[in-house]
């Protein structure tokens, strides 16, 4: 990274996390689950509680096969009639076959609605007080809660995430009405910032993508998400057999953990991590972190090796693993 590119990236990042930032997350997965039978399969189609979740609530979960690998993973957002699924891009090819396959006689409709939506991510100390003073009511407090709104005449999906944590909200609207709506979310005080940037803080929070920290390679619990995604005393689901006995054994053999470099040289994606002359992980994303001022990767890491302050080498240099979200000391 050059120093000029640094400085931009610094910059957006001060804004980040200390006022209020907006960006625009390209390509979402969007996909609307309706019917009457809408709650209960898709309670059977996924790892995490979804029977016990009100209307404005939500739900992190993963999709898997019969095998119990991961197929997909993705927000729930549970409204009046329909259930959205809010995704990383690209996931709609595959869970929109691999849910709708399993339609039997069950009143339920599937809605791909990818290319007509997007997710503005609104995050910083002032998010909350800047989106607040445009919709004149309290945003949602707890995570995953989602109320519809009305910002700048245009109707919009509210939704309380921690995709880069602190204050951080997805306003999903209508891609026709997103010019507008970032219009006036700027004009009432939140900066325009990067990807680079958002990039940085998603790293930082340890958020996984999947189709980059997570693909159909990947047991759930590898992705170290089991409070957030998986629900272990819910009833039957797609490849719950695999991930109970995973979770009666104890452990999985790799884990998704935070690895810090020494030095200056950004790890590539794919990067081989070492102990000695043993290969025990490798990396899945990287960026520079303002928060450690310090290059940072995702990356799997074998068990026995996952733990915070265990060291690492790479062709780049040094490295060790740290707890995410990762700490500044």
């Amino acid at each position: 990274m050059s120093d000029g590119d640094r400085k931009l990236l610094l910059a957006d990042y001060a804004c980040l996390t200390s006022g209020a930032a907006v960006a625009a997350l390209v390509g979402r997965t969007q996909i609307l689950v309706r019917g009457k039978d809408r709650v209960t399969f898709l309670h059977g189609m996924c790892t995490n509680d979804v029977k016990n979740l009100a209307v404005g609530q939500g739900r992190e979960a993963f999709f898997t096969n019969v095998q119990g690998k991961t197929i997909g993973h993705a927000f729930l957002f549970v409204g009046e009639e329909a259930t959205a699924i809010d995704a990383t891009a690209g996931q709609a090819a595959v869970l929109n076959p691999a849910l709708d396959r399993y339609i039997i006689r069950e009143d339920v409709e599937l809605v791909d609605r990818t290319d007509a939506m997007v997710d503005l991510l609104v995050a910083g100390p002032d998010a909350a007080r800047v989106l607040g003073g445009l919709i004149g009511v309290d945003v949602p407090r707890e995570r995953l809660d989602h109320a519809a709104a009305t910002i700048a005449g245009k109707s919009v999906s509210l939704r309380r995430v921690d995709y880069v944590g602190g204050e951080c909200f997805f306003v999903s609207c209508e891609a026709e009405s997103v010019a507008d709506i970032r219009a006036a979310i700027e004009a009432a005080g939140a900066k325009s910032i990067s990807a680079e940037a958002v990039e940085a803080a998603r790293i930082e929070q340890g958020t996984p993508l999947f189709g980059h920290d997570i693909t159909p390679t990947n047991l759930p619990q590898e992705v170290a998400r089991d409070a957030a995604a998986i629900n272990f005393n819910k009833g039957c689901y797609l490849g719950q057999e695999t991930i109970a006995r995973i979770d009666a054994l104890g452990h999985v053999n790799r884990y998704l953990v935070g690895v810090r470099f020494e030095g200056d040289s950004l790890p590539e994606v794919g990067t081989k991590l070492t102990v000695g002359d043993k290969e025990v992980g490798e990396v899945t994303s990287a960026t520079y972190s303002p928060r450690l001022k310090a290059p940072l990767a995702l990356a799997y890491v074998r068990r026995g090796h996952h733990e915070p302050g265990t060291k690492l080498t790479a062709a780049i240099g040094a490295a060790h693993v740290v707890g995410l979200p990762a700490e500044s000391n």
